[in-house]
């Protein structure tokens, strides 16, 4: 639930009425989710948030006039919204061009509107409790625009890992490999053995030991810094 107990507040941007309904209809189905505004545009989306201050804003990539990626730039750079409100991205566009806009513009995870309803509402509150979202299909991508070319690259070893990442204790560099190999944090605690709330607390450690808004700039860093290697196609990343 939302602070004090109440369900998480959400904002639904799509320039189609019936969308919106339907988006509505299913939100409010959750006893943990309630819809408290609606906008057609990107600018009105920017404006009812500015106004209600959602936990979280359902937003479509492409709207009459200012756009959703647009809206969500405004949105996560306004001192009055950015830190209490994310960024959802639903839509119909699985590109890469409209993947890394989003996620540059603060998007804290990006669905396809092909998500089945249950995925949905539970992706709304994986963002609305402060966690990153990203299809996995997303992730495969993210990485592979970031890893581009460094297949061939000599491997840098620990010296180049303790020199990109001087701070992180152990059980931080595992959490961090297994961040950029796509898992969850429920998936993290079953790996590591660990308990989500542990999880919970590598990850936000991590967050500012790196200088990384989400999860997607985790995974950027693990790769930048030789952490984890890019992996042949159809395989998993490799830890160095």
């Amino acid at each position: 639930m939302g602070g004090a107990g109440r369900p998480y507040r959400v904002v639904v941007a799509d320039d189609h009425g019936l969308v919106r309904a339907g988006f509505r209809l299913l939100i409010d189905s959750s006893d943990r989710l309630t819809v408290v505004g609606e906008a057609g545009t990107g600018r009105e989306a920017v404006e009812v948030t500015a106004r209600e201050r959602p936990d979280v804003v359902l937003m479509d990539i492409q709207m009459p006039g200012m756009g959703g990626i647009e809206a969500t730039r405004l949105i996560c750079a306004d001192p009055g919204t950015a830190a209490a409100t994310r960024v959802l991205v639903l839509t119909t566009y699985d590109t890469d061009e409209h993947v890394f806009r989003a996620l540059d513009a603060g998007a804290s995870g990006f669905l396809l509107k092909t998500t089945p309803p249950e995925e949905l509402l539970t992706a709304v509150e994986v963002v609305a409790d402060g966690e990153a979202l990203l299809a996995p299909s997303v992730t495969r991508r993210l990485i592979a625009a970031f890893t581009a070319g460094r297949r061939a690259a000599p491997d840098s070893g620990a010296a180049s890992r303790d020199r990109r990442l001087p701070e992180l204790t152990a059980r931080e560099l595992e959490t961090l490999e297994l961040v950029a190999r796509g898992l969850s944090n429920t998936e993290i605690a079953g790996r590591l053995r660990i308990g989500p709330a542990t999880v919970k607390t590598h990850m936000s450690r991590l967050l500012a030991k790196t200088h990384s808004r989400d999860r997607a700039q985790l995974v950027i860093a693990a790769y930048e810094s030789g952490l984890v290697r890019a992996a042949a196609p159809g395989q998993d990343p490799a830890p160095h």
